[in-house]
């Protein structure tokens, strides 16, 4: 049995003692898992599913707390102290996740957040991260298709949008003009594949393609008409520019979307405005 550092791992319950369990680390040897975070009802024999890291004294200790990030994920993190070494993140277990000063794109400052990669430092066989996520992105072409659901992580601002990394893998982008909702560096979402590009580039949307996208902003559009007073002072005919500078869709979306709405008897249509059916 292989243990995965960084990672959850399902072992088995060899012993109990005062100060918790130990689990049957394979050629590894025993693993303690501390009292605290042994399960209520855990006796010997029992499989627990524990992620495996490195205690103060770099032994291989066990625990049930999820943490924020594991070996091969990237993850945007808060630096809880700085020493001569470089920073350490709080990464939600009980000893913090080291970046050092050459794995740090600028100097990392305390109480702020970054975007990193976990992995295992090829020397030291220790847990660490790096700011320098651009080297652990992969350069094969993605296999996805146009309309695929995945999941992303926002990671830098752009004049473009925002660059995202896609299921731990790949890198992305969501352009400003396609974006109606707020997002920021650090946020998990979803969002759907336009288009992979030639060069292996990736395009992606937050709303879903076709009449899905549709029923999206229809549902967005009746929240921004509630949120500003019943009212809205764009109507089906209305530039196209106006109304991709407020929503950042298309005149055919808008229209279309108006049209749902108005079908479900929620807005009323004027010649001026549109405004919402009250009662």
């Amino acid at each position: 049995m292989e243990i995965n550092l960084g990672k959850f791992n399902t072992l088995r319950v060899v012993k109990e003692v005062d100060f918790g369990m130990y689990l049957d680390g394979g050629i590894e040897g025993e693993i303690l898992l501390p009292r605290r975070y042994v399960p209520v009802g855990c006796r010997p024999g029992d499989e627990l599913k524990v992620f495996i890291y490195l205690d103060q004294e770099e032994r291989l200790i066990a625990t049930t707390q999820k943490p924020l990030v594991q070996v091969g994920e990237f993850a945007c993190l808060k630096v809880a102290w700085i020493n001569q070494y470089g920073a350490f993140l709080d990464w939600g277990l009980m000893k913090d996740l080291f970046v050092p000063f050459r794995e740090q794109k600028t100097k990392m400052e305390v109480g702020k957040r970054y975007v990193i990669h976990a992995h295992l430092d090829e020397e030291s066989y220790r847990i660490v991260a790096s700011a320098k996520v651009e080297r652990y992105l992969s350069k094969e072409r993605a296999p996805y298709e146009p309309g695929e659901k995945v999941n992303v992580l926002v990671w830098q601002k752009t004049d473009l949008g925002f660059k995202v990394i896609i299921e731990h893998q790949y890198a992305g982008l969501l352009y400003e003009r396609e974006i109606f909702q707020s997002l920021h560096v650090g946020l998990k979402t979803q969002a759907y594949i336009k288009k992979v590009r030639e060069d292996g580039k990736i395009d992606l949307s937050i709303r879903k393609p076709g009449q899905a996208g549709v029923k999206d902003f229809a549902t967005v559009l009746l929240e921004h008409i509630r949120s500003n007073g019943g009212r809205l002072l764009l109507t089906d005919k209305s530039p196209a520019e106006e109304i991709y500078a407020l929503f950042g869709v298309s005149k055919k979306t808008f229209k279309k979307a108006v049209g749902d709405l108005y079908k479900r008897r929620l807005i009323l249509l004027h010649n001026d405005c549109i405004s919402l059916i009250h009662g």
